[in-house]
């Protein structure tokens, strides 16, 4: 049940963020992205498989089950992604309002239909 609820929020997410890169205006696109990148982030954190109480570090010097542990590679990636994905909006959000300055318009394009 956990799986299937994790693919259609990951789905739900890649729809709004592509439909919203679609859009004519700057910020829809800006967010758009985000959306997608909580979409990755979400992917690379289930390809480490969904385990509930399970411990990230391994216990012990002696034989262990893999199983029987998280992996923390993807935990570390997706944190990483979160923190490098804030700076990007951020970013992202400050060239949104020069532009607008400039232009006096928030069209991707610069103009309006």
């Amino acid at each position: 049940m956990m799986e299937l609820t994790l693919a259609i929020a990951i789905g739900c997410l890649t729809g709004s963020g592509v439909w919203l890169l679609l859009r004519p205006r700057t910020y829809q696109v800006v967010i758009g992205l985000s959306l997608l990148s909580y979409a990755v982030n979400l992917f690379i954190f289930s390809m480490g498989r969904l385990r509930v109480g399970a411990a990230p570090v391994l216990e012990g010097a002696g034989t262990v089950n893999p199983a029987d542990y998280a992996d923390p590679i993807p935990q570390a990636l997706v944190l990483t992604a979160i923190v490098i994905g804030f700076a990007t909006t951020a970013l992202f959000l400050v060239v949104l309002l020069a532009a607008r300055g400039l232009t006096s318009s928030d069209h991707v394009d610069g103009r309006e239909p």
